[in-house]
């Protein structure tokens, strides 16, 4: 069994990516910029690994850590931030091909998605293969296919409960990687090895099940099992700062990427009964990405520059470092093709849009432009 086979149009706005491509193009030929990292970029990667990994080591060694329970939790705490911050701001862009011209150093930086619960092949597929090729067509995107506690599509089926997702949507965000680190990668393996999508990250089915395995037992021993021999705390105490730490990086990360297409502008298309879509690929993501805060340069930096979602779309093998650049072209060049260009300016406000699209989604069975 195989996913549908989609195509978007090739005679809808299609000339409006060639000319946005010939002018990123030529911004990058000007400037002599790589289009990869740079050393910004490395020195961040070195800031965001040391937040995690500096507080795992003073909670497992150092003395005036595990003499006091505030320290010890504020450890904890600092690794959620810093888990979150090696997967938007590096695993993100590697796993792209966009951090480094060089693929040992993007295969190398990709894969420390293991040291925070993840394995690197279900998340391409998950985001390259599936998210970033269908964006928000219902039953394809699986980061619009959350399960039936929460909505995020005017297409898949209103269950009574989901009047209330605006409230506790946020609270199952804070689940996010705990669910991967636990289950939804088993799920997401053999999913994917029944719709053969393993094929696009070369990779087999029982090699990448030893691998999964071997990758969890590792994580947990070292995360989990190493603070439960050498932190003083009780081992009750020890999970619960485990499971705070999976909280405060499954919240954020879920903050952060929901507001980018979980919008009221977004218009969710779906395919006829010949599997095509009216729209060209590159316009589908103008429809259905939204850009926030980008003024806000602190949290562009510690999110990898995923405010600017418009430019992360259309240019993913492109180092989030350039997008406030080349978001400018962007921004230009759709005027010029009377495209949308979404984008919200605060990040304040990209919440309260996501909100108030998630109780629209709770409350009306169509697309909440039509109710």
């Amino acid at each position: 069994m195989k996913i549908p086979v989609i195509k978007f149009s090739k005679d809808h706005n299609e000339e409006f990516y060639k000319v946005l491509k010939q002018r990123v193009n030529e911004y990058f030929k000007s400037t002599g910029k790589s289009r990869h990292g740079n050393l910004g970029m490395v020195l961040k990667t070195i800031f965001m690994i040391c937040l995690y990994v500096i507080p795992f080591v003073f909670i497992n060694s150092l003395e005036v850590v595990q003499n006091s329970l505030s320290l010890t939790i504020a450890m904890w705490a600092l690794m959620g931030f810093g888990m979150a911050g090696i997967g938007l701001s590096i695993m993100h862009d590697a796993n792209h091909n966009a951090y480094s011209k060089n693929m040992v150093v993007n295969n190398l930086l990709g894969r420390i998605i293991y040291i925070i619960g993840g394995i690197d092949y279900n998340w391409r597929i998950q985001h390259n293969v599936l998210h970033h090729t269908y964006t928000n067509v219902t039953g394809l995107d699986e980061d619009i296919d959350p399960g039936i506690l929460m909505r995020f599509s005017p297409h898949a089926k209103r269950y009574k409960a989901h009047r209330f997702q605006h409230l506790y949507a946020w609270f199952f965000y804070g689940l996010m990687t705990l669910s991967w680190a636990t289950n939804k990668d088993f799920k997401q393996l053999f999913r994917y090895s029944k719709l053969e999508l393993l094929e696009t990250q070369q990779v087999k089915f029982v090699p990448s099940l030893i691998m999964l395995i071997v990758t969890k037992i590792i994580y947990y021993a070292l995360i989990l099992g190493l603070p439960l021999m050498f932190s003083p705390l009780s081992w009750s105490a020890t999970i619960l700062c485990f499971l705070m730490m999976q909280f405060i990086c499954g919240f954020i990360l879920g903050i952060i990427f929901q507001p980018a297409h979980v919008v009221p502008s977004s218009n969710y298309p779906m395919p006829d009964d010949s599997g095509n879509i009216e729209a060209d690929w590159a316009v589908n993501q103008l429809y259905n990405t939204a850009n926030f805060a980008p003024g806000a340069r602190l949290l562009s930096w510690y999110v990898g520059g995923l405010n600017y979602q418009v430019e992360h779309h259309l240019f993913p093998n492109i180092c989030h470092v350039h997008y406030r650049e080349i978001s400018k072209i962007v921004k230009q060049t759709a005027e010029e093709y009377n495209l949308p260009y979404n984008s919200e300016k605060t990040f304040l406000g990209a919440i309260v849009k996501h909100s108030k699209m998630l109780y629209d989604l709770g409350h009306y069975d169509n697309a909440p432009a039509l109710h």
